[in-house]
């Protein structure tokens, strides 16, 4: 696999689409980093690292939906960076997502975190994804 976070992000828009409630993916130290940050915006219901599976362990994901229109919290997951053409961006040109209402994920030099974080670091780095 020559992109394991663009799996990441294909595996939880399979699994919404499908509607399922929880997926299984993978684990690595930079997915775990996307899924805490997922969660602590509230793109995901919860997590759960299982570090007994396989050779690097795997991540299992409560997917978000709500509780009457069975809209998924998760509306779009577009990869930005990729191992063929890599995107950073400095501290002055951070990305906004739909103008604020999403988010995107970089891997900065003090770690995974979102645009906003990034901007009140003033530091920039990699743009993973957006999430909206």
């Amino acid at each position: 696999m020559t992109d394991p976070i663009a799996d990441y992000l294909t595996r939880l828009r399979n699994a919404i689409k499908a509607h399922h409630r929880i997926v299984e993916i993978p684990a690595s130290n930079v997915k775990k980093n996307i899924t805490k940050v997922l969660f602590e915006k509230g793109y995901i219901l919860n997590y759960k690292f299982d570090d007994n599976e396989g050779p690097q362990g795997s991540i299992k994901i409560a997917l978000k939906y709500h509780p009457v229109t069975k809209i998924p919290a998760i509306r779009e997951l577009k990869r930005v960076s990729k191992p063929g053409l890599r995107k950073y961006v400095d501290a002055n040109s951070l990305p906004r997502v739909i103008n604020g209402l999403g988010i995107a994920v970089l891997s900065t030099s003090k770690g995974v975190m979102t645009d906003k974080e990034a901007r009140n670091e003033n530091i920039g780095g990699e743009v993973l994804c957006y999430v909206s």
